[in-house]
C-alpha cells in the first residue's frame, strides 16, 4: 500500500471518528438542556442542582449513547447505506432515551417523576431524531465527495455468482474497475494487483487463493474474499499454548446446555410480552384478512426446524385462497398476482409473521435462528449442498443473521453461509444485536425482494419434477 493509500484510510477513520463525535455531542446537549430545564422547575428541595447530579446525568447518557451507537453500527459513515445508519442512529436515541427514564429518576431518588420524564424524553427523541438525521445526511453527502470508491480488481474462479455486479450496486463505496480469470499468469497478476486499491477474490480455490493473500500482505494492499464453508466453521476455533506449534481446535459442540436454557427462557419471556402488547394489531390485521375476501386469516405451512423435525409453520394469509391448490409450493414473485391488498402492505411491514410467535412459545422456533425452511427446499438444498443440513443444529428462527444481512432472493448457499456465521459464533449479545438489526431493515426495500420470475420458474420446476419422482 502506497503513502497516498495508508493516508487516505487514516482521514477516513478521522473524519468518521468527528461525525461521531459531533453527533454524541449533539444528542447530549440536547438531552442536558432538556434534564437543566426540569431540574430548575422541580428543584424544590435544592438537592437535584447539585454538580455530582449533573455530571452523573451527562456521563450515564454519554455512555449509554456511545455504547449503543456503536453496538448498533450507526458510527459507519459512508460504510453502510444512509438507510441503515439513519435507523441505527434513530433506534440508539430512542433506547437511550427509554433507559434514560430509569436512570433520571435513580438520579433524582423521585420515580414520581417518571410520567414527567416519559413525556420530556419522548419528545426530545423526535427532536434529535430529525436534528441528528440531517446531521448524518450532510456527513455522509460530505463522505462520499470527500473520499472517491475504491478502485477494485477482482479474481475469479469458475463459478459465476454475479458478485461484482453486486458490489458495484454501492457504487459511492466500490467500483470493480477490472476482473480478471485466477487462471491469469501469477506474473501478470502480481503486475496487476499494485494498480488497485484493493483486490476482490471471487470464489477461487484455497491454494490460489491462500498464494494471493499472501502476496496482498507483503504489499499491504486490501484484500476482499468470499469464504468457503471451511472458513466460516473455523472462525470459533480457539488457540492453544501447550506446545512449541500453533495448534487450534474447534469444538463443534454447539450452545451448552446454559445456553439452550438462557435462549429458551428468553424467547418464552419476550414471546409472552409481544403477544400482550402486539394483540390489538394482530385482531386489527386478522379483521382486515377477513373483510377482504373472506378467506381464512391463518395460513399453515409445513417447515423444518431443530434436527429437521417438522412443525406447522402459521403466517397471516397475505394471498389469495388456494394460491397453491395444486399442492406444490410456487415462491412469490417480485410481481405476484395473488398477493392480496392487505396482503402487500403485512408482507411489506413483516407483519405477516406475527402469529410465529406462538410457534416461538411452544417451543417449534426460536426469536433467534436459520429461518425455517420448506420441506421441499431443504431436500432440495441438501441435494444441491450437502451442508446444507447442518443449518438444523439449532431451532429456526423469526429472524436469523441471514434475514438480517441478506435478502428474500438471496442465494441458499449464501443463506447458508450467513447461518453457519451464527450458528458458529452464538452468543446471547449476537443474539440481541440480530434484533436490534431486525428492527433496522424494516426500511429496507431490498430485504423484501421476492424472487425473480426466472427463480420462481426455476422452483416451481424442481417442485413439480419432486411430486412426480415420488409418485413414480
Amino acid at each position: 500500500m502506497g503513502v497516498r493509500e495508508a493516508t487516505d484510510y487514516k482521514t477516513k477513520y478521522r473524519y468518521r471518528f468527528l461525525c461521531c463525535t459531533i453527533l454524541v455531542a449533539v444528542a447530549t446537549g440536547m438531552f442536558f438542556e432538556v434534564w437543566q430545564n426540569f431540574v430548575m422547575v422541580n428543584n424544590q428541595t435544592g438537592h437535584l442542582t447539585g454538580k455530582g447530579n449533573y455530571g452523573m446525568a451527562i456521563i450515564s447518557y454519554m455512555a449509554i449513547f456511545v455504547l449503543l451507537l456503536r453496538y448498533l453500527g450507526a458510527y459507519r459513515i459512508g460504510v453502510d447505506r444512509m438507510a441503515n445508519i439513519l435507523a441505527a442512529i434513530v433506534l440508539t436515541i430512542w433506547v437511550t432515551n427509554g433507559i434514560e427514564i430509569f436512570v433520571s429518576c435513580a438520579i433524582t431518588g423521585e420515580f414520581r417523576f417518571a410520567p414527567a420524564f416519559i413525556i420530556r424524553y419522548l419528545l426530545l427523541a423526535i427532536a434529535q431524531s430529525v436534528a441528528e438525521g440531517l446531521m448524518m445526511y450532510g456527513m455522509v453527502v460530505i463522505y462520499r465527495k470527500k473520499f472517491p470508491p475504491l478502485r477494485i480488481l477482482e479474481i475469479y474462479g469458475s463459478y459465476d455468482n454475479g458478485l461484482a455486479a453486486k458490489v458495484n450496486t454501492r457504487a459511492d463505496k466500490y467500483c470493480v474497475e477490472k476482473s480478471v480469470s485466477v487462471e491469469t499468469d501469477r506474473e501478470i497478476l502480481r503486475t496487476l494487483i499494485p494498480l488497485y486499491d484493493a483486490v476482490l477474490i471471487n470464489d477461487v480455490a484455497s491454494e490460489e487463493k491462500n498464494d494471493i493473500e499472501k502476496y496482498c500482505y507483503e504489499i499491504d494492499k486490501r484484500v476482499y474474499f468470499t469464504p468457503k464453508i471451511s472458513d466460516i466453521l473455523v472462525r470459533s476455533a480457539e488457540e492453544i499454548n501447550l506446545f512449541d506449534t500453533p495448534l487450534m481446535v474447534c469444538k463443534n459442540q454447539g450452545m451448552n446446555i446454559y445456553q439452550k436454557l438462557n435462549k429458551r427462557a428468553f424467547d418464552i419471556l419476550v414471546t409472552s410480552i409481544a403477544l400482550i402488547i402486539l394483540s390489538p394489531l394482530m385482531f386489527i390485521v386478522a379483521i382486515a384478512i377477513k373483510l377482504e375476501d373472506g378467506g381464512p386469516v391463518i395460513y399453515k405451512q409445513e417447515r423444518c426446524t431443530l434436527h429437521n423435525r417438522r412443525f406447522m409453520i402459521y403466517k397471516f394469509r397475505s394471498m389469495i385462497v388456494d394460491a397453491e391448490k395444486d399442492g406444490r409450493p410456487h415462491p412469490a414473485g417480485e410481481k405476484d398476482d395473488r398477493i392480496t391488498k392487505v396482503g402487500r402492505f403485512t408482507r411489506a411491514c413483516r407483519i405477516d409473521e406475527l402469529p410465529q410467535l406462538w410457534n416461538i412459545l411452544i417451543g417449534d422456533m426460536s426469536i433467534v435462528g436459520p429461518r425455517p425452511e420448506r420441506v421441499e427446499h431443504v431436500e432440495k438444498y441438501c441435494a444441491e449442498i450437502p451442508e446444507f443440513r447442518h443449518r438444523a443444529k439449532v431451532r429456526g428462527g423469526l429472524t436469523g443473521y441471514a434475514q438480517v444481512y441478506g435478502k428474500y432472493n438471496t442465494t441458499p448457499l449464501d443463506k447458508l453461509k450467513m447461518d453457519l456465521t451464527y450458528i458458529t459464533n452464538y452468543t446471547f449479545l449476537l443474539d440481541l444485536q440480530i434484533m436490534f438489526e431486525t428492527v433496522k431493515i424494516l426500511v429496507q426495500k431490498e430485504a423484501t425482494e421476492g424472487f425473480t420470475e426466472e427463480k420462481s420458474a426455476e422452483m416451481h420446476s424442481y417442485d413439480t419434477e419432486s411430486k412426480e419422482s415420488k409418485a413414480i
